[in-house]
Formats: structure tokens, sequence, C-alpha cells
């Protein structure tokens, strides 16, 4: 059986420790901080460290520019493998979010040709942050167990959206940026102290979408858990995660919440800076295996909704 090395974004979130533990190759984004480029999750300074100088300066106004991964980025990434004789299996933010994936299926295309024995397998993850690296874990995993590459994309295949990624925002004004939110919304919303809960949706090309509306940011954090209770499956058998832009005491508090809820483990670690410049500081988000996001958006709003008012 020809062995496979997995490879990611960094975009991916993956802590350093779990990267380093499970042989994961992390292939980094480059973003621009007022006009300088920095490499993401790069370095021997630890991440929390560099992620807090990082929101700190968003705080403070820096202007930050994110970029595609170009396709020679992503073939130079995985040409080592391929030579020594491996196949490669690389994962990426969702098509629907970035154009990297589009640059990675060009990369691919190349590498094939050059390499006409190997397997090269690109996954549009359809997600970001940890919504992408729960799933490069569970193929380090699915490797390490003996399974072959073909066998680790199918997982993949069937089980991307049952991925479910669920944030709040600490700061409208990013989302009105990004183009995700209007103007006037914002400017309401921050007046009246309404906070969004946005989710991955069940799209081909999946992205990050407006879910509900609650009132104060307690209000917010909850409403991430009771997203948990309401839609993970068999949550004592997997691991969920967290992520935060520089808002530590409440992810720890929602880490807390889904373990009353009954998470196996929690992996909490500071949002991916690339991504994380899109939704700006403050920002908390959780991600866990659960039901098929496809088709599922009414009846889940439903059912939060349903709770929701009957806590009121």
């Amino acid at each position: 059986m020809t062995k496979f090395d997995v490879y990611c974004d960094s975009g991916a979130n993956i802590p350093d420790e779990l990267v380093k533990k499970n042989d994961i190759r992390v292939v980094p984004f480059v973003i621009s901080v007022n006009g300088d480029d920095r490499v993401c999750r790069q370095g021997d300074e630890p991440y929390s460290e560099v992620a807090k100088r990082f929101y700190a300066a968003m705080r403070e106004g820096a202007e930050v520019k994110t970029s595609l991964m170009t396709s020679d980025v992503i073939k130079d990434a995985l040409l080592p493998s391929l030579k020594a004789g491996k196949d490669a299996i690389m994962f990426f933010i969702s098509s629907g979010i970035s154009g990297t994936f589009e640059q990675a299926k060009a990369a691919q295309k190349e590498l094939l040709e050059e390499f006409p024995d190997r397997k090269v397998v690109v996954c549009d993850s359809a997600n970001a942050s940890m919504g992408e690296g729960l799933q490069v874990l569970h193929a380090a995993m699915l490797r390490d167990m003996g399974e072959d590459v073909t066998t680790c994309a199918e997982w993949v295949k069937d089980n991307a959206y049952k991925i479910n990624s669920y944030l709040t925002v600490g700061d409208l004004k990013y989302l009105k940026r990004t183009g995700r939110i209007s103007a006037t919304l914002a400017i309401a919303g921050t007046l009246l102290n309404i906070k969004p809960v946005l989710r991955a949706d069940g799209a081909d090309n999946a992205k990050i979408v407006s879910f509900d509306k609650v009132r104060g940011r307690k209000k917010a954090i909850a409403a991430l858990a009771e997203a948990y209770s309401e839609i993970a499956e068999s949550p004592s058998e997997h691991v969920a995660a967290i992520c935060h832009a520089d808002s530590e005491e409440d992810a720890l508090e929602l880490a807390k919440m889904i373990k009353e809820r009954g998470a196996k483990d929690v992996i909490v670690e500071y949002y991916d800076m690339c991504t994380g410049s899109h939704v700006g500081p403050g920002t908390v988000a959780l991600f866990f295996y659960g039901k098929d996001r496809r088709g599922e958006e009414k009846k889940e709003k439903h059912l939060f909704r349903k709770k929701a008012a009957q806590k009121s």
C-alpha cells in the first residue's frame, strides 16, 4: 500500500502541537499588515503570541489584506512527497470563500501529468478554520490506521458537510467590510447591541452566511452552545473545536458549556489570521461533527428558534 502525506493550508487553524503530533504538512497563506507581508502559522514563536499582536493591531486600525495561494506555491509544497514516491491529499478552505481551491486544482493537474503513477487528491473542505482542521486531523488518523489515500478521500466526500461551523463576532464593521451585512445594518446592530450568529451553509461552494441574531454578547455565546445541543451527533465520540480572535475568556466559557452537553474533548485555539482578518477581533467560532448541513438549514433554524423561545 502506497503511503501518503496530508497537507492543508494554514487556514485550517490546527494548533502547532497537533500539526507535529500528526505529521501534517501546512502550506501557509501570506497576509499584508500595513503594507508588510507576514507568513501565517510559521516560525518558532508560539502562535498565541503572534495572534495576540495581530488582533491588537486590527483593533488599532491596521490595514490587513489577504491574497490567494498560487498554484505554483501549492505545486512546490507537494513535490517532495511525490518525488519520495508518496501520494498526497490536501485540504483547502471552502471554494465559496476563497479561490485558492481552484488554484489547487490547477496545481493538481500539473502534478498528475508530471507524476502519472501517483495520486494527488484535492479536497474542498466546505468550511473554514477548524471546520477544515477537524477533517485534516481525521485524515491523518486514517493514514496512521493504515488506510490509503482513496479511502481517506471517500471519507471526506461523505463527511465534509457533517462538520458544522457556527460563529459570532465582536464588531460588526468587519462583516460590513466583507459585504456580509450592509452599512445600515452594521450601524443599527451596533447601537442596539445586536450580535449575529453565522454558520457555514450547505451549498456546493459553501459560504459563511447569517443564521440568526440575538441581543448581547452572552446570548450570542449561548446561541453557539444551543446550536451544538441541537445539531451535534454522538458528541461523546467526537472532538469539537473553538477558535477565537483574542477572546479567550468567552472561548473557554463556550468550551465549558459544550462539555456539559457531552463533548468528548474541545480544542481551543486562536483564530487563524488570514480568515480571522475577515471577521475581526472578538470573534468566537465553534466547529463540531453533527447533522449534514445540506438541506437542513430550515429545519435547524426552526428547532433553534423554538428552543430559544421556550427559554425566554
